[in-house]
């Protein structure tokens, strides 16, 4: 444990400031609780600077040695990912809680009670998902694994219902945390059976277990449908199909700044569950086309899956009017081409992932940014006809909007681009053409809606609707949008040195196909031995 805590400073940091937020949000000084977005990125900030220092040096591997995790530098790369998006993710909040109780508390209408103020609340909650997102990294056992998930997504169920106070948020907040509980019930039965078919629920324990039943004729069935349900549990994570269909709803539901929260932190914790529960059954390395160390029906539920979702998702998204579904449905098409890394595996597969979580990451909340940044008498904008000629009066959101939709899109030279690149270089390494092909003609689908994103602001005639826009009150989201937009242009120049950071980040895992062969070279396990029991009833050493 003590191992452990090391790496755990980050989360130590953000903890203070789930505290201090908490208490500063129930001052009755105005200039105090408009600070809470400041502090937030404060902590948020000082926990990005302390993560370099601990996944560096003879001290910090002799603390990942101890602490037997399966991806030791995963956290450096995916907790600092975490920090810098939750940063501007704080940015377009700023402004959104207690809106009109602080206008009327300000011009007298109302006197200040600290039961009614609930922005204090809300930085908290925030503060306390991406923590969960962060002790995922640290998971090295299933209860740890379970609770860190679970502690990304129970804040975000009180989130969508505090973020608006109409009766559509009320309704989305509800139907996500039944169907939260659903998902949470899936995997966790899943791990139950994980634990049966090797008898721990330590995962580093666990890649041992499997090891030896690869060494010696399989993974047990047990095992095999252990890890579907967990996958298919954590989908609902990462909005994947079959566990999809949720996210439309919730999506429109929730306030624009949330929204785009649920695009992102939830869906890393998953793609990071994911890679640590895939880790301890392994990936071979890819001696040929369509060759993989996952068990054939894991293998081809991802495969599904991930076919299923990115069409699914783009399809849906050529049907919709709402701005919001169609980034919702977009989300659920991201989630289809990132498995193709995930199913590539360690390697060039799962740097995509990470790589493409980062790219995601900005241009999601780049495009939600811009939401953010405007509002039609006092309420979001709601349909696609509401940016036509945006040019016109906010010629800059107009800009960010159509840099980040193509982005979304994968255009060149954008930073979507070069995301979408190296997925689809991952899938063709590992001898995945047809699932490079699907995704190939899925981007192809995507064009449709993307473009029309693209186009509508710079070069469509205002409609009515979009004569009534003006500017939200706080300029931060703005400021954000405009940050979302140089970095997709600016980064890929540095795209090289965001390819090592990820390949750092995978670094040290080792797959239980070579821990089985290493059972087998050594004689340790015979290959007709089943469990450490040969087939003539005989003990094997162990």
């Amino acid at each position: 444990m003590a191992d452990k805590l090391w790496f755990l400073v980050p989360e130590l940091i953000l903890f203070a400031g789930v505290v201090v937020v908490s208490i500063m949000g129930l001052s009755p000084r105005k200039g105090v609780r408009d600070s809470l977005p400041l502090i937030t990125c404060i902590f948020l900030g000082m926990a990005f600077a302390v993560i370099p220092a601990l996944y560096s040096g003879e001290r910090a591997e002799a603390h990942m040695e101890g602490a037997a995790l399966l991806f030791p530098y995963l956290g450096k790369f995916a907790k600092m990912v975490v920090c810098l998006i939750g940063i501007g993710l704080v940015m377009i909040s700023t402004g959104l809680i207690d809106r009109k109780y602080e206008h009327a508390v300000q011009t007298g209408r109302a006197t200040f009670d600290p039961i009614r103020a609930t922005r204090g609340e809300y930085f908290s909650f925030f503060l306390l998902s991406l923590i969960g997102v962060m002790l995922c990294c640290s998971a090295n056992d299933l209860i740890w694994l379970f609770l860190s998930l679970e502690l990304t997504s129970l804040p975000t169920y009180i989130m969508v219902a505090m973020s608006r106070s109409s009766r559509k948020a009320q309704e989305a907040a509800v139907k996500y945390f039944f169907l939260g509980a659903m998902s949470a019930a899936m995997f966790l039965f899943g791990f139950a059976l994980l634990y049966g078919a090797t008898g721990t629920i330590v995962l580093s324990e666990m890649r041992t277990a499997f090891a030896e039943q690869v060494a010696t004729g399989g993974i047990n069935a047990i095992g095999i449908f252990g890890m579907i349900l967990a996958v298919l549990g954590v989908s609902f994570k990462v909005v994947a199909a079959p566990m999809h269909f949720y996210a439309p709803d919730v999506y429109e539901g929730a306030a624009v700044p949330v929204t785009a929260f649920l695009a992102f932190v939830p869906k890393t914790a998953g793609f990071i569950a994911l890679m640590l529960l895939l880790g301890t059954m392994g990936w071979a390395d890819h001696g040929g086309p369509g060759t993989t160390g996952l068990p054939a029906p894991v293998f081809s539920t991802l495969w599904l899956v991930a076919v299923i979702t990115m069409t699914l998702g783009n399809i849906g998204a050529l049907l919709q009017r709402s701005v919001k579904r169609m980034l919702a449905y977009s989300s659920i098409a991201h989630t289809g081409y990132m498995l193709i890394g995930i199913i590539a595996g360690p390697g060039l597969g799962l740097n995509a992932v990470l790589f493409y979580l980062l790219v995601y990451g900005i241009m999601n909340t780049g495009a939600f940014a811009v939401l953010a940044a405007l509002e039609r008498g006092g309420q979001e904008i709601e349909t696609v006809e509401d940016l036509a000629g945006l040019r016109l009066k906010h010629p800059g959101m107009a800009a960010v909007l159509s840099i980040c939709a193509g982005s979304l899109l994968g255009l060149p030279p954008l930073l979507g681009f070069w995301g979408k690149l190296y997925l689809f270089m991952a899938g063709v390494q590992a001898g995945q053409i047809q699932l490079v092909v699907i995704a190939g003609l899925n981007s192809a689908i995507s064009a449709w809606y993307y473009l029309w994103l693209v186009t509508l602001p710079i070069m469509a005639k205002p409609s009515p609707q979009a004569e009534t826009i003006v500017r939200s009150p706080s300029m931060w989201a703005r400021v954000m949008g405009a940050i979302a937009a140089i970095l997709i242009i600016l980064l890929p120049v540095f795209s090289s040195r965001l390819v090592d950071a990820t390949q750092e980040a995978t670094k040290g895992y080792q797959g239980t196909i070579d821990i089985g062969r290493k059972f087998v070279d050594s004689g340790v396990l015979s290959p007709r031995s089943t469990n450490g029991v040969s087939r003539d009833g005989t003990q094997q050493p162990h």
